[in-house]
């Protein structure tokens, strides 16, 4: 039986190989360059893969924090993510090593200063409480952190 209060949405991007490492991405009325920097054989003409990924996991944090909050009646004074991964290079460098090719582990250190709507500071329990539903509700932590599946085909 399915969940009759499912909504599924379909987002979509394309993307398209310039010269080298350069990347060409579009989605929406959006356009943006993809690249490697210079140290890893790029022109560094733009963030690369993994540097979207972390800004993409912080910006979903950031807009699910409003979301959470503004559910739980708070108001947000302060919010940033800080984030960081290591990643083995010898996989994506194309070495026979038996290590990932994605981040070893992601760290991100949110810094949240939350209100009640009068303007008091919040406690411990209920910063905590609206963390953990950010968490929750968050689809790139989702995906990152469990395993989708990707169906990958060539045409």
């Amino acid at each position: 039986m399915s969940d009759s209060s499912q909504q599924i949405a379909t987002f979509d991007a394309r993307t398209e190989l310039e010269e080298g490492t350069r990347v060409r991405a579009e989605t929406r009325h959006f356009e943006f360059a993809i690249d490697e920097p210079d140290s890893l054989g790029g022109t560094d003409a733009g963030p690369n893969p993994v540097e979207y990924l972390l800004g993409s996991l912080g910006g979903c944090l950031s807009i699910v924090g409003r979301l959470v909050a503004d559910g739980m009646e708070l108001e947000i004074a302060e919010l940033t993510v800080d984030l960081e991964g290591d990643l083995d290079l010898a996989t994506f460098q194309g070495a026979a090593v038996d290590s990932r090719a994605g981040f070893q582990e992601i760290r991100a250190s949110v810094r949240a200063e939350l209100r009640s709507r009068d303007g008091d500071p919040v406690g411990d329990d209920t910063r905590e409480e609206w963390l953990a539903r950010v968490e929750r509700r968050c689809p790139v932590s989702d995906n990152l952190g469990g395993e989708t599946p990707i169906a990958l085909d060539l045409s």
